[in-house]
């Protein structure tokens, strides 16, 4: 597919994020106006609260579009999400008959603020990338052990928290929490001193189910995908994973970038799974192409310094698409739900510049990563400002995702305030 030329000029640039092939959602205000739904184009936002407050988008009988998240569109099912896009492309196309009825809903995107495009459910966060759990075993049980038993049979993960998911550009506070001394098995309460990012891919469930999902029904319920960081205190997790697996190590914050990229946009760059070892049970064999092909890209910038490109990999690293995460999340019964958010996992790739997290890419702290600005990284200091950013390459176009940004605040001195 070649480009879909729009008359908002700014979207024809080839190296543009948000073409008419794109149209991705998002939630933004301007000024002291309240948030509104608005679908980004070039460098502009399609105001769509207000276009169907004009009648100029009628989707269904009940307004879909004036509460400021994305979920009454996404509970309507894969019928009106195509109608919607449908309509939003006749509109924006270049020689459309309706360009001066929509040209005064453009808002420049650059004095915008964007907002969480959705309320979120419930979030789970698998460990699909293979290079990445095979990195992280070497380093704990060595090399001839690093991926268990079961992580070639099936997605592993776990439960998070959704009141921590936060949008883009959302400063995170270094958290505080029990960690275990290298020399006394007792522990102290203290700031965590091995902070960091991680890659991935966020998959959002448009439509609820109520029981278990095949493969191609869970690839047909994901609305669409966003850029994420699951921010991660090593040292914390060390202490408490076992033996239950992470807790409070990933409740800091995962931020997520602020536009979902649908998966119709994404529909062109869809890539066949990687070579299995083992066979898959039937109830997640690959059914079809449900990989994508995203370039991937983090930088990272010293307090008030110039960023550093630490990071480069492609979501191809990854063994289990979002389809399969969501059909085995589904398996025991477990209802899933409009809003729900699932997290790829660490993306990384097989060489070091591929490596999606810092106890990758610093080996666990015992190889220190260099920048540009000679400032070496074992894990994040404060002030460290990380960019998640990624794009499908298509014929003369790119989808873009738009960047998934955090600043690392200080831990507090005091935690409970005056609590007592």
């Amino acid at each position: 597919m070649s480009l879909q030329p729009s008359w908002v000029s700014s979207a024809n640039a080839p190296d543009c994020d948000f073409p008419l092939n794109n149209l991705p959602y998002g939630v933004f205000s301007h000024g002291d106006d309240d948030p509104h739904c608005g679908v980004a184009i070039g460098d502009q936002i399609l105001d769509l609260t207000e276009a169907e407050a004009c009648g100029i988008v009628a989707l269904t009988d009940e307004p879909l579009f004036d509460l400021p998240f994305w979920n009454p569109l996404m509970e309507q099912g894969p019928a009106v999400w195509a109608a919607l896009r449908a309509r939003l492309a006749a509109l924006l196309a270049k020689g459309s008959s309706e360009q001066e009825r929509i040209a005064d809903l453009l808002v420049p995107m650059a004095g915008a603020r964007l907002h969480m495009p959705i309320m979120v459910s419930e979030y789970t966060d698998f460990y699909a990338g293979r290079h990445h759990a095979a990195n992280v075993g070497a380093m704990f049980r060595g090399a001839e052990n690093a991926l268990p038993p079961n992580w070639l049979h099936m997605p592993i993960g776990y439960n998070g928290r959704a009141s921590s998911v936060q949008v883009s550009g959302t400063p995170v506070r270094r958290p505080w929490g029990q960690i275990k001394s290298a020399r006394h098995d007792s522990p102290a309460f203290l700031p965590s001193r091995r902070f960091d990012f991680e890659l991935e891919l966020g998959a959002i469930v448009g439509t609820p189910s109520d029981g278990p999902l095949s493969v191609q029904r869970a690839d047909d319920a994901i609305f669409g995908y966003v850029l994420l960081n699951d921010w991660s205190a090593r040292d914390i997790q060390g202490w408490e994973a076992q033996p239950l697996g992470p807790f409070q190590a990933k409740a800091t914050a995962t931020s997520i970038s602020p536009w979902i990229v649908t998966s119709a946009a994404l529909a062109p760059f869809r890539r066949a799974a990687p070579a299995r070892d083992v066979a898959l049970l039937a109830h997640l064999d690959d059914c079809g192409p449900m990989h994508y092909d995203i370039d991937l890209c983090v930088t990272l910038a010293p307090d008030g310094q110039p960023a550093t490109t630490i990071c480069r990999t492609n979501t191809r690293e990854l063994y289990y698409s979002a389809a399969q995460q969501l059909a085995h999340h589904s398996t025991s019964g477990c209802p899933m739900n409009t809003g729900d958010l699932l997290g790829s996992g660490t993306i990384s790739g097989a060489t070091r510049p591929e490596r999606g997290s810092l106890l990758e890419l610093s080996w666990g702290g015992q190889e220190p990563l260099s920048l540009e600005t000679g400032h070496t990284r074992r894990f994040l200091e404060d002030g460290d400002h990380l960019v998640l950013s990624g794009a499908a390459q298509g014929k003369g176009y790119r989808i873009g995702f738009g960047d998934c940004a955090g600043t690392v605040l200080p831990a507090l001195d005091d935690p409970f305030g005056d609590q007592g």
